[in-house]
């Protein structure tokens, strides 16, 4: 400990991250924290050079570890970084993610002042390509993700989850850190756990978080299919964590598939009013978005006429994914494969 300030130990697990590793390291060795810092990077198997930049940077800096993660899944590797660390603070980054230079120093600040066992704030998605910048559009708007106060901001406060965090190590200790049977979610999961044991988590507009999209609309399904399934995992273990904000995609979807399906029996069987009752639902969702679209297109700083025609797309396929991810949910040979850890 430097003076009153507490060691903090950063936490990532990386795989695949050769382009912003040591991007993101560099900046976290800038931080302008007074206190002892020191970096444990959990890196899982890739297919790029990751190893080698982790490496050298720990090679180049005695404050950076590299831990193995063998599985490669973030949870595991989360788990490994923190038992790695024996900081009395721990802060989790991502590989890609671009923290700014007070990062560290307003966490542990909220979090003394706060009294919470995780702190959080903005996940500030920006974009360098226009098909990113339309993602980056949508992930920071209501009707893209909801009201979520770490995608779109918020007076700080009481929080059900935040984006990455600043932990008390005894808060991690106390519940198990991370289940490593959620591939996804784990955050999600993990901070319903804390709150669970008693425990505050809070958001704070302080910190922010620079946030890359996915670059390709494939990527940006798979992702958000991903995010569906997980979270109708969370749903299945704890189903008093349901709400409408996550049954709103789900529903959209079932209602525009139940509605595609009667729209084509009317025209078979040349009935004009089922088919028109069928198509409500998809023209409903078509105008919704469409309206969306245009207000979030026109918000400061304007998206430029080609970003502005992606939107729409963009998110069609965040809600369809999801809903779609949600509605699937996991096999049983795949909660097999994830045993539930008992977290303590």
């Amino acid at each position: 400990m430097t003076g009153d300030q507490p060691r903090v130990s950063i936490i990532m697990t990386v795989v695949n991250e050769e382009r912003h590793l040591r991007n993101a390291v560099e900046r976290l060795l800038d931080q302008d924290y007074a206190g002892d810092l020191d970096i444990a990077i959990a890196v899982g198997p890739s297919k790029d050079g990751t190893r080698a930049v982790a490496q050298a940077l720990s090679d180049a800096h005695p404050h950076v570890r590299v831990v193995d993660n063998p599985s490669g899944r973030t949870p595991s590797g989360l788990n490994a970084a923190i038992a790695a660390v024996d900081s009395d603070i721990v802060v989790r980054i991502d590989g890609h993610a671009m923290v700014p230079r007070d990062y560290v120093r307003t966490g542990v600040a909220v979090l003394e002042s706060s009294g919470a066992d995780n702190v959080g704030g903005i996940m500030a998605a920006e974009g360098t390509t226009e098909f990113e910048r339309a993602v980056a559009r949508a992930m920071t708007s209501r009707f893209g993700v909801g009201d979520a106060s770490f995608h779109v901001g918020g007076e700080a406060g009481p929080a059900l989850t935040v984006y990455l965090g600043c932990f008390r190590r005894d808060a991690l200790d106390r519940i198990g850190g991370y289940d490593e049977s959620m591939v996804r979610a784990q955050d999600w999961e993990m901070n319903l756990r804390i709150r669970q044991s008693g425990g505050v988590v809070w958001f704070t507009p302080e910190m922010r978080v620079t946030y890359h999209p996915r670059h390709t609309l494939n990527a940006l399904a798979r992702q958000y299919h991903d995010y569906g399934r997980w979270r109708r995992e969370v749903t299945r273990r704890h189903p008093e964590t349901l709400s409408v904000r996550y049954l709103a995609a789900p529903v959209a979807v079932a209602g525009i598939g139940v509605g595609l399906g009667l729209a084509v029996a009317g025209a078979v069987t040349q009935r004009p009013w089922l088919a028109a009752l069928g198509l409500a639902a998809p023209l409903g969702y078509a105008v919704l978005n469409l309206a969306a679209s245009a207000q979030s297109a026109l918000s400061a700083p304007r998206l430029s006429a080609r970003e502005a025609t992606t939107l729409p797309v963009v998110y069609a396929t965040m809600h369809g994914s999801w809903g779609l991810g949600f509605l699937r949910g996991l096999s049983r040979a795949e909660r097999r494969a994830s045993p539930v850890v008992d977290g303590g």
